[in-house]
């Protein structure tokens, strides 16, 4: 249930001190000494204030893998994060390929209170790219999906690609695209390199990306339609996408934090946690993919949220499941990454982690400026805060994080979602919206 909230003293985008007043699920002011009656106060001296974070990129599994994760434990891990959205992938079980499966996943957000959930719908039938998959119908549906996407498969059939980007057009859709070529990685273990060729494991060439990527921007500059390149993670594809941006082409693009920070070094272990689709990259990509989010080529972080049973990873490399856990780690990530390397500031934190991510999704009341009027949609994040990532920080089904034993800077102590807390000081809010 929504209640009066004022933060006092935050730091609005790391920048000016100001309170923040809370009331009826809207900011209703923004500035210094502010009161209302039968307010809770809270001391937030210090804390950045950003506007909620929204995922575009998030693997919820419900319905049909709630072995996995749920609507309910994947939105708790969003709040834990700083999360107020998150964009729900249609790998479930069925497919979310048709209108009554997105609305399903929307009511089950509303029931959980935690986040919006906003569906993404899938692009063919089944995701099994042979044909369209009922995408007008889910576009006008309650879910009013505009981001569609195969991904965890690429929509590889060149023509079924054009005809998708051209449907999606007469709404404002967007195609969301997992940049994989299958023959180019059939078998494929992790990145395909010096690290790969030591370890005799099949390697997942950078071009099997570029090159789907080169195809699509193409396809979308013809068509005049809007692409989004899901998890971008090498250095040649930040220079196909700086290329078709300077055309004028309507493509956008995402980087996940462990792209920022992780290499395929890790692989040597051959611990699972580590593997991935994409795989981490060589450390040239990793400072590519950092320079094209700072200069504005990659246009937003995403989580790709990927959580799985603990015997998908506790088992030999190659027979482990690809993916990991993200949300409750993205900020701290981003902040080592970007942040104290001194390539973004807090304002382009909320860029990046906000603002760009629900215009992309076409999210109404999400990534708004801090200020009266708005809805309150915020997130307070600790920046002196530093402490070794653990199990205990995780709030999903999930534990496959790889940041588990390594230090991170920051800690989220609250998450507003529609006037509410759902994280208050570092704690999951039971029932949030009761």
């Amino acid at each position: 249930m929504s209640e009066t909230l004022i933060f006092r003293g935050t730091r609005l985008l790391g920048a000016e001190s100001a309170d923040i007043l809370v009331r009826d699920g809207l900011i209703a002011d923004v500035g210094t000494g502010l009161s209302a009656a039968g307010a809770r106060v809270i001391d937030a001296a210090g804390l950045v204030a950003l506007p909620g974070l929204v995922d575009l990129h998030t693997h919820l599994r419900e319905p049909g893998y709630e072995a996995s994760e749920t609507v309910l434990t994947g939105t708790r891990a969003a709040a834990a994060g700083g999360f107020t959205a998150v964009f729900a992938m249609p790998n479930t079980s069925p497919v979310a390929d048709s209108a009554g499966v997105v609305e399903q996943e929307l009511a089950l957000g509303e029931a959980a209170g935690y986040a919006t959930v906003q569906p993404i719908g899938a692009v063919t039938v089944g995701q099994k790219g042979e044909r369209l998959a009922e995408l007008g119908a889910m576009a006008t549906s309650r879910a009013r999906v505009r981001v569609f996407s195969d991904d965890g498969f690429c929509v590889w059939d060149p023509l079924i690609m054009r005809r998708a980007l051209e449907y999606v057009k007469s709404f404002d859709g967007v195609i969301a695209q997992h940049a994989q070529d299958p023959r180019l990685t059939e078998g494929a273990q992790m990145n395909e390199g010096a690290v790969s060729a030591e370890l005799g494991l099949v390697g997942w060439p950078a071009v099997a990306e570029e090159s789907i990527i080169a195809r699509d921007v193409l396809l979308a500059e013809h068509v005049g339609s809007r692409l989004h390149v899901c998890h971008l993670s090498t250095a040649g594809s930040v220079d196909l996408i700086r290329w078709a941006k300077k055309r004028g082409i309507a493509v956008t693009a995402e980087v996940t934090p462990h792209h920022l920070l992780l290499t395929d070094e890790l692989a040597r272990g051959y611990d699972a946690r580590f593997k991935v689709n994409p795989p981490l990259r060589r450390e040239e990509d990793v400072l590519a993919v950092r320079e094209g989010l700072a200069d504005g080529t990659i246009d937003i972080v995403a989580t790709d949220h990927a959580p799985h049973p603990s015997e998908s990873k506790a088992c030999e490399w190659p027979a482990a499941a690809n993916g990991m856990v993200g949300l409750e780690s993205a900020l701290r990530v981003v902040h080592e990454a970007m942040v104290e390397t001194g390539l973004l500031g807090w304002a382009d934190v909320a860029r990046v982690l906000s603002t760009t991510p629900a215009r992309i999704g076409s999210l109404a009341g999400h990534g708004t400026p801090i200020a009266a009027g708005q809805p309150a949609e915020l997130t307070l994040y600790d920046a002196d805060a530093r402490g070794t990532f653990g199990e205990g920080d995780l709030r999903g089904q999930g534990t496959n994080s790889p940041y588990l034993g390594r230090p991170l800077p920051g800690q989220v102590r609250w998450t507003v979602h529609r006037g509410y807390a759902t994280l208050a000081d570092g704690e999951i809010v039971e029932e949030p919206n009761a």
